[in-house]
């Protein structure tokens, strides 16, 4: 084994408290495939902190794990048939976000510092802020990359432009009501189609395709303001199962 095969998410870099953030880890391995477009599968809770085994599959993906669980997540080559609507102007993704941030300013977040939505400070998280446009069906934000997230040359790494698309997915389903707290991404297929900058501005969107029961299935696009598509996915969230209570004497 060797170090080149071993990776460790960040402790900030957390989704759910103690939980690595869904799409870091799917663009970490979105970078180690041979694919473009590869469906990255959560089949376990990857911790932050822990160093955790990349190992290629022969498809052309790859998988990451260790020798107690066995593949926590998995990658693989995947088609991405997808067609986004039309992007939202800038100016409705940035009165999107200021709803976001004044919906925050009077409501405590679910998970304040999530690293894909939460206001935490720059560089801890990417900081994408969904909130719905008026008379559509999605959600959009305004988003300009912090400096601090960004390679030397300016350009993001696969992990941070992933994690953009893991969110915005996330809150179509509450603010549709379409998923229960407590919702977790199971699958995200993605594909980067140019660089990110930082410093830039781009747009942030998303939309429901398909709800069935506890599933929920979501599109989800990153563009520059001028309307260059950057990134692209396709998400599955699912809800938890609904506890029943006990009925009296059964001893559950």
């Amino acid at each position: 084994m060797t170090a080149s095969r071993i990776l460790s998410v960040p402790t900030h870099a957390t989704g759910y408290p103690g939980v690595a953030f869904g799409g870091y880890v799917a663009g970490l391995l979105a970078a180690r495939a041979e694919a473009k477009t590869v469906r990255v599968d959560f089949r376990g809770a990857v911790r932050p902190d822990t160093p955790l085994r990349v190992s290629q599959t022969p498809d052309g993906g790859c998988r990451l794990g260790d020798d107690e669980n066995g593949a926590l997540v998995a990658c693989a080559p995947a088609e991405l048939l997808l067609d986004p609507p039309a992007m939202p102007t800038w100016e409705q993704a940035q009165a999107a976000t200021e709803d976001y941030l004044g919906h925050i300013r009077k409501s405590p977040q679910p998970i304040p510092d999530c690293f894909g939505c939460g206001a935490v400070p720059a560089g801890r998280g990417v900081r994408v802020f969904p909130s719905r446009v008026p008379g559509r069906e999605l959600l959009a934000a305004a988003w300009v990359p912090d400096a601090e997230l960004a390679l030397d040359d300016g350009t993001l790494p696969p992990e941070m432009v992933w994690s953009t698309l893991d969110c915005p997915g996330g809150w179509v389903g509450i603010r549709f009501g379409l998923t229960k707290p407590g919702a977790v991404t199971a699958a995200l297929t993605g594909t980067q189609l140019r660089p990110v900058r930082a410093g830039e501005r781009h747009v942030s969107y998303a939309w429901p395709i398909a709800a069935d029961g506890r599933k929920v299935t979501v599109g989800v696009a990153l563009a520059t303001a001028g309307g260059e598509l950057c990134a692209l996915g396709e998400a599955l969230w699912i809800s938890p199962r609904e506890r029943r209570e006990a009925a009296p004497g059964s001893g559950a």
